[in-house]
């Protein structure tokens, strides 16, 4: 076989050990709507986001209240009497240890795309669609809205709401990096890695588990989430 096809093959032996929590879309990276916003609020998020489905809350962004489907919304420009409320879709919700294998059967039985992951006190940790399911077996499934951006760069940093700590997503690029923390990298480490991730699993020799730490320019990176393959989050602190 040909070596797309291998690669195809170690993804679907691969989901038998990930979970919910290894592929979602972190909380903060979420793009909710506001059920109490007007339409052209609305409208705009959808035109800017270029999704098909949004969680709706009402109130705080963790009160989930329903999916809203972008071709609903547009019910709503035809007859602005439509309460919006009668257009959503029940939201769906897994738990983080959901494996990969039963949500993509369940996604397939269902006919549905988008599930709410939830933590064990039952807050959102996120949402997954069988689009990142499929993107573990085929590889990153692009279309015409998928560029990167400043603001995409942004959300691979967080803020967290202890000691001035961050959320720092294995994917944070080294130059990003450098502009947020001022972190100093060497030349030949620009050259050979471009994002955080793949040069602390290169500088331990391996894939680090939950846990683990490493300090690199400046940081002192503790993993909160990897798989078997990469690390998706860190917790940053500065160092003296």
């Amino acid at each position: 076989i040909n070596e797309q096809s291998l690669a195809m093959l170690e993804g679907v032996l691969k989901l038998s050990n990930m979970t919910a929590g290894d592929v979602m879309v972190a909380a903060p990276r979420m793009d909710l709507l506001d059920i109490d916003a007007d339409f052209d609020e609305l409208l705009g998020v959808v035109i800017d986001t270029a999704h098909s489905r949004f969680p709706v809350f009402e109130g705080e962004r963790d009160n989930i209240i329903g999916i809203l489907l972008a071709k609903d919304l547009l019910k709503r420009q035809r007859s602005p009497e439509i309460n919006l409320r009668a257009l959503l879709r029940p939201a769906v919700f897994v738990p983080e240890s959901k494996g990969l294998n039963d949500l993509l059967t369940d996604f397939r039985g269902k006919r549905n795309h988008l599930a709410l992951v939830v933590d064990e006190f039952g807050k959102t940790a996120g949402l997954i669609t069988i689009e990142d399911i499929l993107e573990e077996i085929v590889g990153e499934i692009e279309d015409e809205f998928d560029t990167v951006d400043s603001d995409t760069a942004a959300m691979d940093i967080v803020s967290l709401p202890d000691d001035g700590a961050y959320r720092v997503s294995g994917k944070a690029t080294l130059v990003g990096l450098s502009e947020a923390f001022d972190c100093e990298f060497s030349d030949e480490e620009r050259e050979q890695f471009e994002t955080i991730g793949g040069l602390v699993a290169h500088r331990m020799g391996h894939v680090p588990r939950k846990g683990e730490e490493h300090i690199v320019g400046g940081l002192k990176l503790v993993v909160l989430l990897s798989t078997s393959g990469a690390i998706k989050w860190f917790r940053a602190t500065r160092i003296a």
